[in-house]
């Protein structure tokens, strides 16, 4: 038997569409999914031929004051924001403040041996053999970047760097370390003013302190009833590996200055969207902070996350000029499926509203 809340929730879900008095055809298949997975809401949005031609908020944004989902509501990245590391990275490159296949320990102090071999270019790619200390870090504790960073090096390589591939969230988390270092300045300070805001976008840093309008409630489902999600200490919600605050609108913007070649130049989105090829010549369809393998078998680079209740992905269909966007308050929720009945509607109908 479902619980009166998540019940409530999914009858909500049905008749909360921001900005629509009638359903349309994609407003169905979002609100019918949402209901079917029990997610308490999502935003998306769809850029084509660089217009956002669709941005909508459906369910709850959080349940506990009943607040609706719209396209300003602010849910967290997740590993989307990935995306974002990587172009910092690359933009430090262009300026000659760092090259990709320096070895990291030349930009980061007190790097063991073992790193000797590890370069910009292999935590980009996660290729690099770092071990993620998910069981050394204890999520609700403070840590400074040194002590982040040596608690990673305590552990073996998994295998020769640029050998084999394996993701690894510790390898962005150094990565925003060298920025900082590199840049002279908190890696979110330097996303804040050479992407965000000369894209347009409202996205910042995770704090959980700060009065953040609009901002989403990230739950679990436990036992069949929502749960708040599992707080997290302020260091930890603020690494490179796709700690970010932003809107469905805010990653439609972003796609539609990728279009162009004013924020980032040809050369490093060419770089950004280039499969890895590791030592042996085989290649794998990641590049730097984006997947490459096809979706609903077009062309695309895409990435997804999930962190504190929320889940994202954010897809850009190469070949048929269309970005899709879709922000989840739920973990564990089945994003992928939900963009590609969204995608999907508009592959079909492409001058559809």
């Amino acid at each position: 038997m479902i619980p009166r809340l998540l019940g409530r929730v999914l009858a909500l879900i049905v008749f909360t569409v921001s900005g629509a008095a009638h359903a349309d055809p994609v407003d169905e298949l979002v609100n019918a999914e949402l209901a079917r997975q029990q997610i308490p809401g999502a935003a998306i949005a769809v850029v084509k031929d660089g217009k956002i031609i669709k941005e909508a908020g459906y369910g709850m944004a959080n349940l506990e004051h009943q607040a609706g989902v719209t396209p300003d509501t602010v849910f967290q990245s997740g590993s989307v924001g990935k995306q974002f590391t990587a172009a910092l990275v690359l933009l430090l490159a262009a300026d000659g403040k760092l090259r990709l296949d320096d070895p990291i320990g030349r930009h980061l102090s007190n790097t063991p041996a073992a790193w000797k071999k590890v370069t910009v270019r292999h935590l980009l790619n996660h290729t690099a053999g770092l071990r993620d200390p998910d069981e050394i870090i204890k999520l609700n504790q403070n840590y400074t970047d040194a002590q982040l960073q040596r608690a990673g090096s305590t552990l073996p390589l998994q295998w020769a760097p640029g050998t084999k591939w394996a993701y690894s969230n510790f390898g962005y988390q150094l990565l925003g370390i060298l920025c900082t270092r590199v840049g002279g300045k908190h890696y979110g300070e330097q996303l804040r003013e050479r992407i965000f805001a000369p894209a347009g976008m409202q996205a910042r840093i995770i704090s959980e302190r700060d009065i953040v309008p609009h901002r989403a409630a990230g739950y679990d489902v436990v036992n069949g009833q929502f749960k708040n999600q599992e707080w997290v200490s302020p260091t930890l919600n603020t690494t490179a590996d796709g700690s970010l605050y932003l809107t469905a609108r805010d990653l439609a913007k972003w796609h539609i200055a990728l279009d162009g070649d004013q924020l980032l130049g040809a050369a490093i989105k060419q770089a950004m969207w280039t499969p890895t090829t590791l030592k042996d010549g085989s290649t794998v369809p990641y590049g730097f902070g984006w997947e490459t393998s096809p979706t609903l078998e077009r062309r695309s680079f895409w990435h997804d996350g999930a962190w504190q209740g929320f889940t994202t992905q954010s897809t850009r269909f190469v070949d048929d000029g269309l970005a899709v966007v879709v922000l989840t308050n739920r973990s564990d929720a089945r994003v992928d499926t939900l963009l590609e009945l969204v995608a999907a509607h508009y592959l079909r109908a492409p001058d559809a509203p």
